[in-house]
């Protein structure tokens, strides 16, 4: 039987530090993801959405009005899954699209549905994409980037393991960009032990940083659900931290997964 993968890509990551998403960076996951299809279900959790739409209009008001923001993204979110389906396809990969809130999760029945949905195309071959449903959620558009709905597919999913991908190596002790002596964090087993580490940064993409990862971290250590920030802007970032040929930080939980 094959192990499940959530990935999730934010959009730091997508757009490669610049403002436009990154053909290359989507193409780098598709060949990657060819090669983990023969021992992994995937399941993708992108963002994005806003970002590519600044590639073709510009709304006012967008980064201070959430409504401007939910129009933006109802914008790019299809443009966005073209793009995916325009390279993915190239690999001979087939995507579909799952648009989630988190009254979803609140849902028994909602949870089954969604749960029933990723397996039944899992068995047709179908990689599920899946995003924040922002006309209707805005938690995620202002918050967390989809760190916090990937640590959720994760749980109902019953994954073996979530890649946070993220533009930088994991959590470390210091700020490694202010300071050459920082050391990283290689594994987790305790988030109390690590929370005086976590700074912000400001960014005008992406709204996630470390402390929306350190509380997916949180979601999947309950359920048992191991998690990993991998760093993106490493070639063959996902092949290399599975063969433990890159720096990471993993979240261990000694609970059994539920």
């Amino acid at each position: 039987m094959k192990k499940k993968l959530i990935i999730k890509i934010g959009t730091s990551t997508l757009t490669a530090g610049t403002n436009r998403i990154s053909f290359a960076v989507i193409e780098s996951l598709a060949r990657q993801i060819l090669v983990l299809r023969e021992n992994y279900e995937v399941v993708i959790v992108s963002s994005g959405a806003i970002a590519t739409a600044r590639q073709f209009v510009e709304i006012n008001g967008y980064q201070r009005n959430v409504d401007s923001k939910q129009a933006m993204a109802a914008i790019g979110q299809t443009k966005l899954m073209e793009l995916y389906d325009t390279i993915f396809s190239s690999f001979g990969l087939n995507i579909a699209q799952i648009l989630l809130t988190y009254r979803d999760f609140e849902n028994p029945v909602a949870n089954e549905n969604t749960r029933n949905t990723i397996k039944r195309l899992w068995q047709a071959g179908y990689i599920p994409i899946v995003n924040e449903n922002d006309t209707v959620s805005i938690e995620e558009i202002l918050l967390g980037d989809n760190d916090k709905l990937s640590a959720l597919v994760a749980v109902i999913t019953g994954a073996d393991l979530l890649l946070l991908v993220s533009d930088i190596d994991g959590i470390f002790n210091r700020n490694p960009h202010l300071h050459a002596d920082a050391q990283l964090i290689s594994e987790v087993t305790d988030l109390e032990s690590i929370r005086s580490y976590i700074e912000e940064k400001e960014s005008t993409l992406g709204t996630g940083g470390m402390s929306s990862k350190v509380h997916a971290a949180e979601i999947c250590m309950e359920k048992g659900v191991e998690m990993w920030i991998v760093n993106g802007q490493r070639a063959n970032y996902i092949i290399r931290a599975m063969n433990g040929e890159i720096p990471c930080t993993r979240f261990r939980s000694v609970a059994t997964k539920s």
